[in-house]
């Protein structure tokens, strides 16, 4: 299932917990595709804490907690880490991380805390959701085989990395535009693991965040890009996003762009990713600006340009994407849309 719609159902699931209705959920998937993030991302939108339990570092009893003695008879010392909502908060997630590699005896603690959201006399608190996440056996992870009693307590959901989601989450997340561009151009390489060969280094949504980031710091060393770009994506991959970015001093003048002035769209179909991909990341920086309605309206004209009308659906719904409604108060949306009225656009 795409992140775009599993992020609705973690919102759903959540709020259901005031009601009663909640069931744990597992999220299924490679390394690197973000079901952490995705939890983290929930948790942020309704300002909730987020209890991140990795079972794969614990014993049984460091859930289970540890036994004492009180009046001769045995009682046991709520662990400080599960939920409390004195301490925490009458709402937040209890997320299980890395659940499948989490030894057996480890998850046999873990039944009564998922399914009864009790363990012994501790409770959880009514309005803490439950959600889980872990590798699946073929990834070339440290996993178990998830025991029978242990998955029926929860709904499964595996994660597929989807470019239109991911690049959604790269403007909100200020990525830098030219690895969004270069993903645009290259969409197969979002995520490309091949776990019988199990890689260092490979594209994923998580390591194309680092790309990013190595771009910014070694940006102004040549010498050093390329292999820092390697480091994070892989060999082959490093390689075609340098030479990506290389090739972008070619790129038209974006200033003259969303002043209006005529510029002609690049031959190149990579610098015309680079072009729509820059674009967008104008506008967002513009929509808050006294002329946004002027700098995004010159951009809908020019989105209008490109050869393929394709590339300016690209532009125009990764617009739409980053800054919402406000796109078709623009008088030049009116324009472009029946200009591409023929162009479907599935989601």
């Amino acid at each position: 299932m795409r992140p775009a719609q599993l992020m609705t159902i973690l919102d759903r699931e959540f709020t259901s917990t005031a009601a009663g209705h909640h069931t744990p959920v597992m999220l299924w998937g490679p390394p690197g595709v973000g079901k952490s993030d995705m939890i983290r991302q929930t948790a942020a939108r309704h300002q909730a804490p987020v209890i991140d339990i990795r079972l794969s570092q614990m014993e049984p009893s460091d859930l289970r907690g540890i036994p004492f003695r009180n009046d001769g008879n045995v009682e046991w010392a709520v662990p400080a880490i599960l939920p409390d909502a004195q301490r925490h908060g009458g709402q937040g997630i209890l997320f299980l991380d890395e659940i499948t590699s989490a030894p057996p005896s480890v998850s046999a603690a873990a039944y009564q805390l998922i399914l009864d959201r009790r363990l012994g006399e501790y409770q959880v608190p009514e309005g803490w959701a439950i959600f889980a996440a872990g590798n699946r056996q073929g990834d070339r992870g440290v996993t178990y085989t998830m025991p029978a009693p242990l998955a029926n307590r929860f709904s499964h959901f595996d994660v597929d990395a989807h470019l239109d989601d991911w690049v959604a989450w790269a403007y909100q997340h200020g990525i830098d535009e030219r690895v969004i561009a270069f993903l645009r151009f290259r969409p197969e390489l979002l995520f490309d693991f091949d776990p019988a060969h199990n890689p260092m280094a490979f594209p994923s949504p998580r390591s194309w965040e680092f790309a990013h980031r190595s771009l910014h710091k070694f940006g102004d060393s040549p010498d050093l890009l390329q292999g820092a770009l390697q480091a994070c994506v892989g060999p082959a991959a490093g390689i075609e996003l340098t030479a990506f970015v290389n090739s972008l001093d070619k790129m038209p003048d974006l200033d003259d762009i969303v002043a209006g002035r005529p510029v002609p769209v690049p031959d190149e179909i990579d610098l015309q990713y680079a072009v729509a991909a820059a674009l967008v990341g104008r506008a967002i920086r513009a929509r808050d600006q006294a002329n946004a309605t002027e700098i995004i309206g010159h951009i809908l004209d020019y989105a209008g340009t490109f050869p393929q009308r394709e590339m300016g659906v690209m532009l125009v719904s990764d617009l739409h994407r980053a800054i919402g409604e406000m796109l078709f108060t623009i008088p030049q949306f009116g324009t472009w849309a029946n200009a591409i009225a023929d162009v479907m656009l599935y989601e």
